[in-house]
This record gives C-alpha cells, sequence and structure tokens, in this order.
C-alpha cells in the first residue's frame, strides 16, 4: 500500500465516461418530431391510401435519420481486445481491460474498461471521443494533461503527426470525403421527396438512385483506408485489429434497400398500376412515370438542387 493508497496525486479525478454522443440525440429527436407532425394529418386520408402513406412517410423519414445519423456514428470500423497493460504512468500497477477503438467519419472513440470494474481503489471505465481537426496532436497533449491511462494514450499517440503510421492524414481524408458524399446522399433523399410529392416519378426514382450511389460512393472513400498499409496497435501480448462495423453496415443495407425499392417500384408501376397509385396517394397512369418535365419544373428542381447544394 503506497502513501497515497494507490491514488496519484497528480492526475485528475475520473471523468463520467461519455455515454451517448447528443448530436445523436438531437438529430433523432428532430426526425421523431418531424414524423408525429406528418403522422398527426394521417386520419384525414381516406381509405387504403393511408396504410400506405403512413408506411411511406415512416420508411423515408427512416432513410433520412440513417443517412443523418451515419454522419455522426464512432463505429464505422472497431477493434476490440482483453489483454494486460500498464495502468498509468510512473506506476508499475498492470491491469486486466478491454479495450476497444471505435472509428468514425469526424474522429475515434477509445474505451478501457477493467476486469473487474473497481481496481486500484478507483473505477477503470474510461470512454474517450478524439475529433479530427488539423491535427490530432492538441487532444494528445489535452489527454497527457488529464493524466488517462496508458492503453489510451497509446493508442491516441498513433494518430499524431510524429506518428510513423500516418493513420491522421488516412482517416482524416478518408472520413471527411465520405462525410461530404452523405450529405450529398441526404440532399438527394430531400429532393425525391419533393419530386414524389409533385409527383414527378421518373425524376424522383432518378434521385433515389443518386442517394443510393452516394451511399455506395461514402462507403468506398472510407474503405481506401483498407489499401492503406495497416499500422499494428500491439498492448500487451495482444494487437488491436480494425474491421467494418455497425454504420459502415448499416449503411450497405441501407443503400442495397433504396436501389431494390426503385426497381420494385419500376416493376409494380408497369405490371400493377393500382399499386403505385396507392403508394403516391393518388391515380398515376403509366406513361407518366416516362412524362418528362416541362421547362417550368426543369427551372425548380435546378434552384431547388442548387439550394440544397449551397446549404
Amino acid at each position: 500500500m503506497s502513501f497515497y493508497d494507490d491514488i496519484y496525486p497528480f492526475y485528475r479525478r475520473q471523468r463520467t465516461p461519455f455515454i451517448f454522443s447528443g448530436r445523436l440525440i438531437a438529430v433523432i429527436l428532430v426526425f421523431v418530431v418531424l414524423a408525429l407532425s406528418l403522422l398527426i394529418i394521417l386520419p384525414g386520408i381516406r381509405g387504403k391510401s393511408r396504410l400506405f402513406w403512413m408506411v411511406r412517410i415512416l420508411i423515408s423519414l427512416f432513410i433520412g435519420v440513417v443517412i443523418v445519423v451515419l454522419n455522426f456514428t464512432s463505429d464505422w470500423a472497431e477493434a476490440k481486445m482483453t489483454t494486460n497493460a500498464t495502468y498509468k504512468s510512473f506506476s508499475n500497477a498492470v491491469v486486466n481491460a478491454d479495450i476497444g477503438l471505435h472509428v468514425g467519419l469526424y474522429g475515434i472513440n477509445v474505451t478501457l474498461r477493467g476486469n473487474p470494474v473497481e481496481q486500484f481503489n478507483e473505477t477503470i471505465n474510461y470512454n474517450e471521443m478524439f475529433s479530427w481537426h488539423d491535427t490530432m496532436d492538441p487532444e494528445y497533449e489535452n489527454a497527457l494533461l488529464r493524466g488517462l491511462p496508458d492503453p489510451i494514450l497509446y493508442i491516441v499517440e498513433k494518430f499524431t503527426l510524429n506518428s510513423p503510421c500516418g493513420l491522421f492524414f488516412q482517416y482524416k481524408y478518408s472520413g471527411r470525403y465520405a462525410s461530404a458524399i452523405l450529405w450529398t446522399a441526404f440532399c438527394c433523399w430531400i429532393l425525391s421527396n419533393i419530386l414524389f410529392s409533385m409527383p414527378v416519378v421518373l425524376y424522383a426514382g432518378y434521385m433515389m438512385l443518386a442517394t443510393s450511389a452516394c451511399i455506395f460512393i461514402s462507403m468506398a472513400s472510407f474503405s481506401a483506408i483498407k489499401n492503406a498499409p495497416q499500422c499494428v496497435f500491439s498492448i500487451g501480448t495482444n494487437s488491436l485489429v480494425t474491421e467494418y462495423s455497425h454504420s459502415f453496415w448499416l449503411a450497405l443495407a441501407t443503400g442495397i434497400y433504396k436501389l431494390n425499392f426503385v426497381f420494385t417500384f419500376k416493376v409494380c408501376l408497369n405490371t400493377r398500376g393500382g399499386m403505385s397509385n396507392l403508394w403516391l396517394g393518388g391515380k398515376i397512369s403509366k406513361e407518366f412515370f416516362l412524362k418528362p418535365f416541362t421547362p417550368r419544373q426543369h427551372c425548380v428542381t435546378v434552384n431547388i438542387l442548387v439550394y440544397l447544394v449551397g446549404v
């Protein structure tokens, strides 16, 4: 037992770990409020089209919220391991802990949870966010000043400019490009909903295809990090190896769903026009699907697209 009762006096006491991103909560709440406000008018719709209209709105909003949320999640790629590692600097204390690295489009999330959680007279349960800025060095220096555990500092150091791994530029630029393309997909999603409500089904279908294509391109942009030389994260006797995680597979599922929906809707419109009429909430002939834009509609659509891209 040391003089300080195994409490290191030069470090700040541990904070409550990061649990859930406030930005994700805000985005989800906005879409929930929007969904509830649109469902309020549901009783005013008559017949079978009420059910189809409700499903159409909910599915469309779900796709929209997924596209936005994917920008702020921190689990596009992740790596986990359980090992024995030195706890903090200037100490010989070794802890058995679960270590996790979670990579997002705007930064990384490093977790450290002891086995058991209560060790050395404190709670070992860290969940720290490190965002991309011009460099990762200020984030690393702040982590040093806060006295974070050695495993967390070791992982964050790999993303600094002085690290020979060069991970910072690989992950930062691939994430930024992926995020930009996802916002483009969100603009296409908004435009497709506007065109469906006009309804101009042909161009709405094009925008849905564009949405799906942008999602796939963003995934390809993020996947570019796999082509770079991989850096080894060795902690104790084990190593961290990053693999695609939940957000990546959710993006893939969303893109495939949008692609399948376009082709399914095209088939339904050509074979069973009644089903398509119910889905669109009105009577639309097969010829309308192939009806081109008038000059006025072209002008309105271009103005809307320019506005969305500008935003």
